[in-house]
């Protein structure tokens, strides 16, 4: 499979797709006013602690509070405690969790840690705010570099999974070993594998600098505060993405080439070849086809090649597809046709899952099979398109319905969220009331009203469209809303109004009475 990082910078924002033989699998988008967070770390103060849920609120100076379930509490929070400087009560208890059995009881299990409202907090972001829910982060602090990950406080030396060669793991481990100081754990990265160990060694020394800048600023500050701030969207995709699978990085912009280039040369010179410069005349989006799939992936429906589609439909809870053999008919056999229409659909599924980066719960209705020898493979298919995601899921086999049932580790915002913004006519429903239930509508808020007492001079917001339907015809709308209800109604274009809603100004009372009368 040929992987190709295409960077392409266009005003403030810099946006980064990445191709598996020529097809858009991955896209980020890094813009000034949609900040990187997931990897920053915060010296953050305990809002509330809701055992019930088995969680924790911890306010890091923004309008919500993140959320840190006991699952992410780690072994060393006694250590981060004293760091800070509190460490009456949290040793004590984390010697004792050391010495003693793991929680066993349903209300130690219930309870958690050893948590209290406006104590002070380590902690790092994990996930992005998603809708209305904030950020989610970890006690579990960890600071990524080029080849290794720092993991202060832990004794551990992991390798990743990637590396498969017996001999290269030894090798590794030991130049970590021997040189890791104490009360540290490290991570041993893909990317790690064949490289020169003073390479290796200069990423963990300004790793180990990193932890001590953080330790510092720790001492001298309040919560809640930002002790450590991770590398922009770009730089973390050139230090966590550009590995031996990469066959080229290409860059649009000079200034960037120039930054990349140079971090290459000093990190894995071996790469160096690979990072182009892109000069042409035409939108480099555009002569890899990249706008055209960007667009795609904002559609509800995705046509597949074999003439048949699927439909994306979300929702709060969950991620719902559908598979449609369409005009799809090759063989005269029903089960044959239903099986290569979701084989087809089972890769371009997963494409747009990654790609779309939808996370939490994802159901897909593949097309009925009747054959167990048939759904199995399909299941497989599942799982092996599934392989090249860099996120964590857990996929079930498909039922008897042809349901696959997905969980899917969700980082950061799905695409949709990250380049578009919701409509302000329809507020993300994609429909919007008929112009008729409008006026009846607010007919009915009028009678409500009535004048009298309230007072007989309204004015009333509504969306530029909404005026014309009422002021439009000889005798127009608003002038018999007038006359039947003896009501003196002065209307006011408002762009910012959605084509359902309006606003009523009483002159009498000299306020907003719109919620007053409204059902």
């Amino acid at each position: 499979m040929k992987k190709v990082i295409l960077i392409n910078s266009v005003s403030e924002d810099i946006r980064i797709a990445i191709t598996e033989d020529g097809k858009l699998a991955e896209f980020f988008l890094d813009t000034p006013a949609k900040e990187r967070n997931v990897g920053d770390i915060y010296l953050g103060k305990v809002g509330k602690v809701i055992p019930g849920i088995r969680a924790a609120f911890i306010d890091l100076g923004f309008k919500q509070d993140a959320f840190l379930h006991f699952s992410d509490i780690g072994n060393t929070l006694s250590e981060y405690a004293a760091m800070i400087g509190d460490d009456s009560d949290l040793e004590e208890d984390d010697e004792e969790e050391e010495e003693t059995a793991p929680v066993n009881t349903k209300e130690e299990y219930r309870r958690g840690p050893n948590l209290e409202k406006g104590q002070d907090i380590i902690v790092q972001i994990t996930k992005e705010p998603v809708a209305n829910k904030g950020f989610r982060v970890t006690t579990k602090v960890s600071i990524p570099g080029r080849y290794l990950v720092l993991i202060p406080f832990e004794k551990k030396i992991g390798l990743s999974k990637q590396i498969y060669n017996p001999r290269e793991k030894r090798r590794l481990r030991s130049i970590v070993k021997s040189n890791v100081p104490k009360g540290f754990g490290v991570i041993i990265r893909t990317v790690a594998a064949g490289q020169d160990e003073n390479l290796i060694l200069d990423d963990l020394n300004s790793l180990i600098t990193m932890w001590n800048d953080i330790q510092s600023k720790v001492k001298s500050s309040e919560p809640p505060c930002i002790l450590y701030k991770d590398l922009s969207t770009t730089s973390s995709v050139v230090r966590d993405l550009f590995k031996e699978d990469i066959s080229k990085v290409i860059v649009d912009s000079k200034k960037l080439y120039r930054e990349i280039k140079s971090y290459i040369d000093e990190t894995s010179p071996e790469f160096s070849e690979k990072v182009e410069h892109y000069s042409g005349s035409q939108p480099l989006f555009d002569v890899y086809n990249i706008e055209k799939q960007i667009e795609e992936s904002l559609q509800r429906k995705v046509w597949l090649k074999n003439g048949g589609y699927i439909i994306i439909e979300a929702t709060e809870a969950m991620t719902v597809v559908d598979v449609n053999s369409g005009k799809y008919a090759r063989h005269r056999d029903q089960e044959i046709n239903s099986l290569n229409t979701n084989l087809e659909s089972a890769k371009e599924i997963v494409r747009q899952i990654r790609l779309r980066d939808i996370g939490g719960i994802i159901v897909i209705d593949f097309i009925d099979q009747y054959d167990e020898k048939n759904r199995r493979r399909l299941y497989e298919e599942v799982k092996k398109e599934f392989k090249n995601d860099r996120a964590k899921s857990t996929i079930l086999p498909v039922s008897e319905f042809g349901i696959v049932e997905i969980t899917r580790q969700r980082i950061r915002q799905n695409i949709i969220h990250t380049i578009s913004d919701r409509c302000p006519m329809c507020k993300g429903t994609g429909h919007v009331q008929s112009r008729a239930t409008f006026i009846n509508r607010f007919e009915r808020w009028i009678k409500r009203y009535r004048g009298g007492s309230n007072g007989r001079n309204i004015a009333v917001s509504v969306n530029p469209f909404i005026m014309n339907y009422l002021t439009g015809g000889f005798i127009s709308r608003i002038t018999k809303l007038k006359l039947n209800n003896l009501l003196n109604i002065k209307l006011v274009e408002d762009e910012n109004l959605a084509l359902d809603e309006f606003r009523v100004f009483s002159k009498k009372a000299n306020k907003d009475v719109t919620e007053e009368f409204d059902n």
